[in-house]
């Protein structure tokens, strides 16, 4: 017993020597490991960057704004509603704090041409189509992230992964062996704007309702004009870019950019297809009257002649896209799209999430050569031709972007402010189907041009 306790004492004895416990106990408690005699000692765990997070202001004055002056943006979209515009939805946010999220007007109140007895109130969480919006918070989102994570390089040859993406002979206009992504995002890669793939009147030969097959449509799209010597902007460009999107993650996008974007930032009502995933139509506000057939002067395959409600409206993601593409299909509601524009204000994170990075922000948001009202993607105020969209108080950095079914975005990191304005002014009566059966009753108001309702926001700033 006397022998064991002898060599127990000099074990101990030694060991002590040689890793002396306190100092073990001590970096054992904040992750230190013992390391080289060159190298330094370091942490194991690292507390997370956390970005800030959205709070509601008490009251406006808190982030900088008049109460008083509030009530006027209110008043200019009232009014717009008691002159027969459907309806709208309003948030602002700035220095972290929502300081406005309004509804107004009604989400439905068409059965097709027949008025409802019971309008369909608006509501702050009402979903909407936000159309080409889509652009920006599903592929720009999805593309900076994956160029802050070094999956994606922008001079990336679109052939490198589409090997079928190659001039035919019969091309008038060569150069697709030699186009890169980021000619997509300048939306100088040679494109029309559109192709109706959906109409085999329209598109003939490269028809196609089926979604695998209207990749390989898109890949024998021939260009329309000599690549970088203009700029036409154009939903194929941002087709390709969802389909190059899904070649890199393996993904469709759909489920890339809600598992990878908006579920780890909280975002339940950002999605595609929301009829499929367990909403319902209620909670969405309505568009065009009668499907797709502009009051019925168009016509088509499988179109929809039913009120759109739900339902992506543009035909190309509809019909050709399975409702998941890269230029329109998601749907999203104001608080949504407030956590969104705020990842953009903190340099590209949320709380504990990080998607991207500042020099990533700064490098999609640099006006190109060509046209300064354009980033990669992005819409600039970079001169007085965006007026309309921004408005007359805002700076030439601040960004955004539209979309058709009545939407806009707009991002001024210069005062940390955001402002997304949400409107169903397609559902309307078009004004003359046989004339123009593009435009809408709702088109024709002040609203929607955007730049009043977010310059009456600038003017509630105190000074």
């Amino acid at each position: 017993m006397k022998r064991f306790i002898t060599r127990l004492t000099v074990f101990v004895l030694v060991l002590s020597l040689l890793l002396p416990y306190p100092i073990a106990a001590l970096g054992e408690e904040l992750g230190i490991t013992n390391s080289s005699s060159s190298e330094e000692q370091v942490f194991k765990h690292k507390k997370p960057l956390e970005y800030p997070t959205l709070s509601k202001a008490k009251r406006p004055e808190d982030a900088g704004f008049s109460s008083k002056k509030l009530k006027e943006v209110d008043k200019l979209i009232e009014g717009e509603i008691e002159n027969g515009f459907p309806g709208a939805a309003l948030v602002v946010i700035k220095d972290g704090k929502i300081v406005k999220n309004s509804a107004y007007g009604s989400a439905k109140i068409f059965d097709k041409t027949d008025p409802l007895t019971h309008p369909q109130k608006m509501k702050t969480k009402t979903m909407f189509d936000l159309a080409s919006n889509t652009k920006m918070y599903a592929v720009n989102f999805s593309l900076q992230h994956l160029v802050s994570e070094g999956k994606l390089n922008l001079e990336e040859k679109i052939q490198n992964y589409f090997p079928a993406f190659k001039d035919s002979a019969d091309d008038e206009i060569k150069g697709k062996g030699e186009l890169r992504i980021i000619d997509l995002l300048h939306h100088t890669a040679g494109f029309p704007s559109s192709i109706h793939y959906h109409n085999p009147e329209r598109a003939g030969e490269l028809y196609s309702q089926e979604r695998r097959k209207t990749l390989s449509m898109i890949l024998k799209t021939p260009l329309q004009y000599e690549p970088g010597t203009k700029q036409v902007y154009s939903d194929i460009d941002y087709m390709l870019l969802g389909f190059i999107i899904e070649k890199i993650t393996g993904m469709q996008l759909d489920h890339y950019t809600e598992n990878h974007i908006y579920k780890p930032l909280g975002l339940k009502h950002t999605l595609f297809n929301p009829l499929l995933k367990g909403f319902k139509e209620k909670d969405f506000a309505a568009t065009e009257l009668h499907g797709n057939t502009r009051d019925g002067v168009i016509s088509f395959p499988n179109i929809r002649t039913y009120t759109l409600q739900g339902e992506v409206h543009d035909e190309k993601s509809f019909y050709s896209m399975d409702g998941i593409s890269g230029h329109a299909g998601l749907f999203s509601t104001t608080s949504d799209l407030a956590v969104l524009m705020q990842v953009m204000l903190n340099d590209g994170g949320y709380g504990t999430v990080k998607l991207f990075d500042k020099r990533t922000i700064d490098e999609f948001v640099e006006p190109y050569d060509m046209n300064p009202t354009y980033g990669l993607g992005w819409r600039l105020n970079g001169d007085s031709s965006m007026e309309w969209m921004f408005s007359q108080y805002t700076g030439k950095k601040v960004f955004g972007h539209t979309g058709w079914t009545g939407t806009v975005t707009m991002i001024d990191r210069e005062n940390n402010l955001a402002i997304a304005l949400l409107t169903n002014k397609k559902h309307s009566p078009v004004i003359d189907p046989l004339k123009d059966p593009h435009k809408f009753q709702g088109d024709t108001y002040s609203i929607s041009q955007y730049g009043s309702v977010i310059s009456a926001v600038y003017e509630a700033l105190n000074d």
